[in-house]
């Protein structure tokens, strides 16, 4: 299998080029504070919704707890940096780590539930880690953590989501990410072909979580404070509307889905109480007219591997 085909070239370097151009126009003063500002957000959603959909779009299961793992991810980088005193880089991986491990043991004993019952369980458990950060003085309490150093740069942001979008899109074409779909399509039918259905359940939940907890410490080292209001249950609600508008099971949906819903949020800074009337407006819309999202179940084919298999499948 050759990785170095002309066509993962060229993706490379567009990959590099929009790198290097962004780089120079924010060095140059073309891209300001704001512009940047909202380039950080989309960055940010862009690693929420696709490691949202690894769970609910991929492996089908309906998880309404992300924004959780996105604030434990948030005050672990938080803590680690600001008052612990260490590098961004020791903060990223233990924001990283912790979510992981809260997505293991939350993971464990919910996803032997399935659809309504998990949702209830997730949103539960989002609930409890709000209230915990709500009580909890040491990172503030209901006032919030603050003077969080500012590390999150342009080359942090852009390669942390360029690298979950490549892992997370080998990890689907993989053996195990082809069990995750068998998944979604049939559990009963997966589970009598020898899938451990709950083992992949539980991986997926906590590679998500893993992505999310990134995800927090790139927020939390950009915008300086942090409070548990910020990581509530509207903000589950809106990563998933940007998962069911790009398309859930769509890697390249979820990317374009951030980036428009995040422009449409930009627009809608001056009316915020029209904000979540529009996001539903949106979703109404989506569901009656194209139900499967903008990309439906269609993806950009990243650093595509030529071998026996794909030429097989060009060959259908």
């Amino acid at each position: 299998m050759k990785l170095l085909n002309k066509k993962n070239i060229l993706c490379a370097l567009a990959i590099f080029s929009i790198y290097a151009i962004a780089g120079l126009l924010i060095n140059i003063g073309f891209i300001d504070s704001y512009i940047f500002l909202n380039i950080v957000l989309i960055g940010i959603n862009i690693i929420l919704a696709v490691s949202l959909n690894l769970i609910t779009g991929f492996t089908g299961q309906f998880s309404l707890g992300h924004a959780a793992f996105m604030s434990i991810g948030a005050y672990a980088s938080g803590i680690i940096t600001a008052k612990l005193g260490q590098p961004f880089l020791i903060g990223i991986i233990g924001a990283a780590l912790f979510s992981a491990m809260a997505g293991i043991i939350i993971g464990i004993p919910t996803l032997r539930l399935k659809g309504d019952y998990l949702a209830i369980a997730t949103l539960g458990f989002g609930e409890i880690v709000k209230i915990i950060g709500l009580n909890n003085d040491y990172i503030g309490g209901a006032i919030g953590l603050n003077d969080i150093p500012q590390y999150t740069t342009w080359s942090c942001l852009y390669a942390l989501v360029v690298i979950t979008v490549l892992l997370i899109s080998n990890f689907i074409k993989s053996y195990h990410g082809r069990a995750c779909i068998s998944i979604r399509e049939d559990e009963i039918a997966s589970e009598a072909m020898g899938v451990n259905t709950t083992y992949y359940k539980v991986l997926v939940f906590t590679m998500g979580a893993f992505f999310a907890g990134i995800a927090g410490a790139l927020y939390a080292n950009y915008f300086y404070f942090i409070k548990p209001d910020s990581f509530g249950f509207m903000k589950s609600i809106d990563i998933l509307v940007i998962v069911v508008f790009g398309g859930m099971g769509s890697i390249t949906g979820s990317i374009i889905g951030a980036i428009l819903l995040s422009v449409i949020s930009l627009f809608l800074q001056s009316i915020p109480e029209l904000r979540m009337v529009v996001y539903s407006l949106i979703l109404f819309f989506i569901m009656i007219y194209r139900p499967q999202g903008l990309m439906g179940k269609s993806d950009f084919k990243f650093f595509k591997k030529r071998g026996v298999l794909s030429g097989h499948t060009e060959s259908k």
